[in-house]
């Protein structure tokens, strides 16, 4: 089976309590003078209490267009990438030139070539490496880039693999927009990167396994979430009934993937759950009947650094490796959702 070797992130150093975060999202989203009463509310009740930016915050008045913003995300994306997959290559026990595939996966930027081709040699990357760029999953990518490792480490069960996610939400605000969704994410999202590696089986190396994966794509939900593209960038879709869709289908797709292993969610005692918002974590709860504290790791996640996007399950994943060993047989779940609307599981053991 593929193993989960290891998970590192990377943060940018321009780190700025909530507080300061609500000021400016209230310059750049609000008329002068506005009422600021909503903003407010939307900030104090995301839960966050840190978040991280890829820019100073008092450049994010002076960027000047969607190219501008881009042309910062490549820069960035580049600096963090290498950082946290040097990491993970190093926590791995592995160099880079043993490394088979990168995977890719940001929904914040674009970048041609990508940005895994623009730090393969600054990496050390093999000039045969494999490499697969993925734009579009959003939050799910985290989840379902695993699950494709998986995939192709079935079919190459002596290589190496890795997964990178960069996502920087801070440079997609939208400047006077001062509709809902945009000051949800400005209230929400934050930047950040991180690095999984992967073996195949005919690799000795230590992590838990991945056991299985399931995607489902919900019929009629493409409004959801995701992208208006125009000329001032990505423009969010965020649809208040995203707790209701996580409500609806979630625990069918939970209890129907436990079941063809032969165990239910009693057993399962690490949740690896993406930090989507507080009502789609409470949602989340409610639909599985989760214990309490079940998902202590991503409560702290989204206080610590927000919704990374798809950088945050694997932030909440390398913070529960990170937490020490499990006892051998331990069953764990990845579980994130994104545009589409969608879900992806992921099913580890220790």
């Amino acid at each position: 089976m593929t193993r989960i070797s290891a998970v590192r992130c990377a943060f940018p150093p321009h780190r700025y309590p909530q507080s300061e975060l609500t000021d400016m999202a209230a310059r750049l989203c609000l008329p002068d003078n506005a009422d600021r009463r909503l903003i407010d509310r939307l900030h104090r009740g995301a839960r966050v209490e840190y978040r991280n930016l890829a820019l100073p915050i008092d450049r994010y008045e002076k960027l000047d267009g969607f190219g501008a913003a881009n042309d910062a995300f490549v820069s960035v994306a580049v600096e963090l990438g290498l950082e946290s997959v040097k990491a993970a290559l190093d926590a791995a026990g592995l160099e880079p030139a043993d490394v088979d595939l990168i995977m890719f996966t940001s929904v914040t930027g674009i970048a041609a070539p990508s940005v895994d081709a623009r730090l393969a040699a600054a990496l050390g990357l093999r000039p045969d490496v494999k490499r697969v760029p993925v734009f579009g999953l959003g939050c799910v990518a985290g989840a379902a880039g695993i699950a494709r490792l998986h995939d192709y480490l079935r079919g190459w069960p002596d290589h190496v693999a890795v997964l990178l996610s960069v996502e920087l939400c801070s440079l997609t605000l939208q400047r006077g927009d001062s509709s809902p969704a945009n000051l949800v994410a400005g209230a929400l999202f934050g930047d950040g990167a991180a690095a999984v590696v992967a073996c195949g089986a005919e690799r000795a190396t230590a992590g838990p396994s991945v056991v299985a994966t399931r995607s489902h794509l919900y019929p009629g939900s493409e409004h959801v979430m995701g992208w208006q593209v125009g000329d001032t960038g990505f423009r969010v879709m965020l649809d208040a009934s995203v707790p209701d869709v996580v409500r609806r289908y979630l625990a069918d797709d939970v209890h129907g993937l436990l079941a063809e292993h032969g165990i239910t969610a009693g057993d399962v005692t690490a949740w690896v759950c993406h930090p989507g918002g507080p009502k789609v974590l409470e949602a989340v709860s409610e639909a599985l009947e989760l214990p309490v504290g079940a998902l202590d790791v991503t409560w702290r996640s989204l206080a610590a650094h927000g919704n990374l996007s798809s950088s945050s399950v694997l932030h909440v994943l390398g913070e529960t490796l990170a937490a020490g060993p499990r006892a051998p047989g331990t069953w764990g779940l990845v579980i994130a959702m994104g545009p589409g609307f969608c879900s992806e599981l992921v099913l580890l053991r220790w």
